[in-house]
């Protein structure tokens, strides 16, 4: 019959179309099979009807369907990258092995509380294989694809500089003139601590505006969500304070979320278009990246894709994950196969072959340093000569890192639906033994020796090193040092030195000739980098921006009050416009039991805004931090009845 020629030339198309695909070439024969027992008892009835056709039509539509997802689940790559993957998952170690021990990559995922995990990776300018691990989310049963979608944060600032970038080669914009010029719906106001310079694009995008609000906590699902402006200013029902200067522009980089909040107005503003469509349009689909996207909260479509996020304990996020109206800063959902993607196209482009997006010029601006290892949306690596472009992220309950070589045609990206997740960083180490990534030395082997308690009490304490602040702390396991946000086990070679895994180089302590603990310094293949002293003193201390802020919400959050009061009250002699700093001392100030010096410090933080309304809610939401966290209730409750909160 003529319906039945025609049926037959349908499925037929289908299976050229299946021919095509390299991984569907190995089930064409059972597919084959299956389609002539549909003609044998399509036969046997005596005649083929047109709703029969359409229902086997349906039916092998659905089988064909079926089929593809098992496929694309197996990933049947070639013996050869089904070898690298395994040599992969099966030799993490970080930069370090430890008494000769390696990790596989499960036992990680299950020691660092990491539910789950996507990888893909990029060899000779091309994706060979990515692989999702663990769960998308636990309750559901739903495990992670290389279609899961995470939300990896503060990678989003890298497309979205693509886009601004992008602007600035359309000529609509100067990288380099006042962002007022630009600015249509609000405009920054310049203050005394910018001393009358402009802040400029350039400056935005590589962390040298000298502007606070570092990062964005997020917003729950069901709750009220800020506008852009409203963030901006600090207004109800932002979570954070107001985007203002904190150091005059130009000075050095200082890592701000808010400056790159300012460019997402400048975009919309500039477009006379929402971000998310624009960014879409101009950068995810001429880049193929078909899975990503920049709605805040994500389309309802896409939910049965979205990973749930996790705390580092393991517990599941309020809500599953949090909405981010800051996109450009942190609103990002996408996969790692796609910013492969991204990357791939930068290192066409850098090299002048694939103009997709963005010309050789501004590729250059995007990945090569701006100030120090800044450039416009990535950070820059140096290793031993090969340049490496790279961004680590975290939003609340999720973490993520990129890397890719500039020259090399090397690179990978690892998600984790976990806000801390060290498994990353030794993945990447693998995947860069693996495939031979230059500049990446071998894990060096250590053998590590006892310490008595007697000797290891001496090193606990805070020091100072190149700038940096940091804490010897005791664990139950053993020694840490702490230094900007990481917490690291110190494994001891000697009696006075120790590695870490996280921090590079072996560090030694020094003493004085009455056997003091004085500092210690660090060594890097070979050479002193720099030498650290032990804090005994607050007053002639010469830290890095911000840092007194930073061991000091540490010391807090762990409790050790008096110590956080001191280096908190020290920042604020360096950086007054700070108020975060003054946020923090009152915390400070409140656990130790000082409620009338806190609801004062309290009081002049509520006032450093123009409106207090957003930095209630940021009050409101430390206040919930520390009620988790196991903090006294009773001087929150206080505290709050007191602020009218």
């Amino acid at each position: 019959m003529d319906t039945e020629r025609t049926a037959n030339k349908e499925y037929c198309f289908i299976l050229v179309k299946l021919s095509m695909h390299n991984r569907c070439k190995s089930i064409l024969k059972r597919i084959y099979i299956v389609l002539q027992l549909f003609y044998t008892l399509s036969a046997c009835t005596g005649g083929i009807t047109d709703r029969f056709v359409n229902m086997r039509k349906i039916s092998l539509a659905l089988l064909l369907c079926h089929w593809l997802t098992v496929v694309a689940a197996q990933q049947p790559y070639s013996k050869a990258v089904n070898r690298q993957i395994s040599r992969v998952e099966n030799s993490l170690s970080g930069g370090l092995v430890i008494d000769g021990k390696l990790y596989t990559l499960s036992e990680r995922m299950k020691r660092t509380h990491v539910t789950g995990l996507s990888v893909a990776v990029i060899d000779n300018y091309q994706v060979v294989w990515a692989k999702g691990y663990g769960y998308a989310d636990k309750k559901e049963g739903r495990k992670v694809t290389t279609h899961t979608l995470f939300e990896p944060g503060s990678i989003s600032k890298s497309l979205n500089a693509v886009g601004i970038l992008q602007l600035a080669q359309q000529g609509k914009l100067d990288l380099y003139q006042d962002i007022n010029q630009y600015l249509v719906s609000w405009k920054f106001p310049y203050d005394t601590v910018s001393h009358g310079k402009k802040i400029t694009t350039a400056q935005l995008l590589s962390h040298t505006a000298g502007l606070g609000v570092h990062g964005f906590p997020g917003y729950h699902r069901d709750s009220a969500i800020a506008s852009v402006i409203a963030i901006l200013d600090g207004r109800t029902p932002s979570n954070t304070e107001a985007v203002r200067s904190v150091a005059e522009p130009g000075t050095g980089p200082r890592y701000s979320g808010g400056g790159t909040l300012i460019t997402q107005q400048m975009l919309t503003d500039l477009a006379n278009q929402q971000y998310e469509q624009y960014m879409y349009e101009h950068v995810f689909r001429p880049l193929g990246m078909t899975n990503s996207s920049y709605n805040q909260p994500p389309a309802a479509s896409q939910r049965k894709n979205l990973a749930t996020g996790y705390k580092s304990n393991g517990h599941e996020v309020p809500g599953k994950y949090h909405v981010y109206p800051e996109k450009a800063a942190a609103g990002l959902w996408t996969t790692p196969t796609d910013i492969c993607k991204y990357m791939l196209e930068m290192q066409q482009a850098y090299q002048g072959k694939s103009p997709k997006v963005l010309n050789r010029e501004m590729v250059k601006l995007h990945v090569t340093p701006y100030k120090n290892d800044v450039a416009m949306g990535t950070f820059i690596q140096n290793r031993n000569g090969e340049m490496y472009f790279d961004h680590t992220a975290s939003n609340e309950g999720f973490s993520g890192v990129f890397i890719g070589g500039l020259t090399n045609g090397k690179g990978a990206a690892v998600f984790a639906n976990s806000d801390d997740a060290p498994v990353m960083f030794e993945l990447i180490n693998s995947i860069a033994q693996v495939y031979n990534w230059k500049g990446f030395s071998k894990p060096e082997q250590i053998t590590t020796v006892p310490v008595s308690d007697t000797l290891t009490s001496k090193y606990t304490g805070e020091y100072i090193l190149d700038g940096f602040l940091s804490e010897i702390k005791r664990e139950k396991d053993g020694l840490y040092l702490w230094t900007d946000g990481i917490s690291s086990k110190m494994y001891f070679t000697s009696a006075t030195s120790f590695r870490n895994i996280e921090l590079g180089g072996t560090k030694t302590f020094t003493f004085d000739n009455a056997g003091t603990v004085t500092g210690y310094s660090n060594t890097i293949n070979g050479r002193l980098r720099a030498t650290g002293q032990r804090i005994t003193t607050l007053d002639t201390l010469k830290v890095r921006p911000g840092q007194s802020g930073v061991l000091g919400r540490h010391l807090l959050e762990t409790k050790h009050y008096d110590k956080a009061i001191s280096f908190l009250s020290k920042g604020l002699t360096s950086e007054p416009a700070d108020s975060s700093l003054v946020k923090n001392l009152a915390h400070s100030h409140l656990f130790k039991g000082d409620i009338t010096k806190a609801i004062e410090l309290y009081r002049q933080y509520l006032k450093s805004g123009d409106t207090g309304n957003g930095l209630s809610k940021s009050l409101k939401n430390d206040f919930q931090y520390f009620r988790n966290a196991g903090f006294d209730p009773s001087a929150i409750k206080k505290a709050s009845e007191i602020l009218s909160l």
